[in-house]
């Protein structure tokens, strides 16, 4: 996460449309993918999605986010999840985590929160919703606290400006869904688009931090 600076995140009831978004993020460059956990059977299209990365995408850790509880954490672990993140600070999934060496990425929205989630090993918090809060939070919070690791997630857009604002405030990476991963890119399979929208942005994330 630190390194390559971006997480997209994305989930669909199509697994065939699942591994040509994965595809086409693997082959931009990224090597981290959350797949949301929404709506019934998730877990049977992660697990599907899964396997295809062992097999066919080597070096990919995806992840599963939106985990409301420490029973579905475990039963996405059983299927495979690199790291899971979670929309509130959930105690009971940073313990299953914790059990299984797995990267856990909570959802904070204060600075008592984050205190909470770092003294139960977490290394990276998730800020969210990102756009109620605005880079102006990161920046705070890290002035006492320069230790702190916060990914924002929810209005996090792939331009200059709102990456330049979210990085210049410290944030360590960014979590990024529909503003990435279009309506209109799913609507018309243009996968090599995702590509290219991908390649362009994990750019755009190393210009911004080499200034």
């Amino acid at each position: 996460m630190e390194e390559q600076g971006m997480v997209p995140l994305f989930f669909n009831t199509d697994l065939e449309v699942c591994k040509q978004v994965l595809k086409a993020c693997y082959d931009g460059g990224s090597r981290l993918l959350e797949f949301t956990n929404r709506g019934l059977f998730a877990h049977e299209i992660f697990s599907e999605l899964s396997k295809y990365v062992l097999k066919e995408l080597p070096g990919m850790a995806l992840g599963v986010g939106s985990v409301p509880d420490g029973g579905t954490a475990s039963l996405f672990i059983q299927c495979g999840a690199a790291f899971i993140v979670t929309p509130s600070m959930r105690e009971d999934v940073a313990k299953v985590c914790n059990r299984r060496k797995i990267l856990f990425s909570p959802g904070c929205g204060s600075l008592t929160e984050i205190g909470y989630a770092e003294e139960l090993g977490c290394e990276i918090v998730k800020l969210f919703p990102g756009s109620v809060y605005g880079p102006n939070f990161i920046k705070s919070v890290r002035a006492p606290q320069p230790w702190t690791k916060i990914m924002p997630t929810g209005g996090v857009a792939p331009n200059e400006e709102n990456l330049t604002g979210w990085l210049g405030a410290g944030a360590t990476c960014v979590g990024m869904g529909s503003k990435l991963i279009t309506k209109e890119i799913l609507a018309e399979k243009n996968y090599s688009e995702l590509e290219n929208k991908v390649r362009n942005t994990l750019d755009l994330i190393k210009t911004i931090r080499n200034r």
